[in-house]
């Protein structure tokens, strides 16, 4: 299975990049072939071609898994590329959320309603 992992890049502390890093070796362990943004995606290109290189892997994306983080534009955007092409999704790490709409929440409902359940 091919799995892209939206996660943020930028303003994060180590312990955050070796958990999502650890994630990104259990899945390629199992088999599955994981674009991890952080490792595959170049980020010394300007942003529009960032973007461009994650909605394609995106969209070859059989699955997508999450690590949100509420203070990352670029996990929104790339979420909203994921939802727009209709992948299915897996919340790795969310945030907590009480009551009324919010981003956590709806992931919560968009892989739901895709039959998922959290990975951790």
């Amino acid at each position: 299975m091919r799995i892209f992992i939206i996660c943020s890049v930028r303003n994060v502390d180590a312990p955050y990049f070796d958990t999502v890093n650890a994630y990104a070796r259990k899945l390629e362990i199992q088999g599955h072939r994981v674009h991890l943004p952080a490792r595959d995606t170049n980020q010394n290109k300007p942003g529009i071609t960032i973007c461009r290189q994650n909605l394609e892997n995106i969209r070859r994306a059989d699955e997508v898994h999450i690590f949100y983080n509420g203070r990352s534009q670029g996990t929104h955007f790339d979420m909203g590329m994921a939802f727009s092409l209709g992948k299915p999704i897996v919340v790795v790490k969310n945030e907590p959320y009480g009551e009324g709409k919010s981003f956590p929440r709806m992931l919560d409902e968009w892989m739901v309603a895709n039959g998922g359940t959290h990975s951790i």
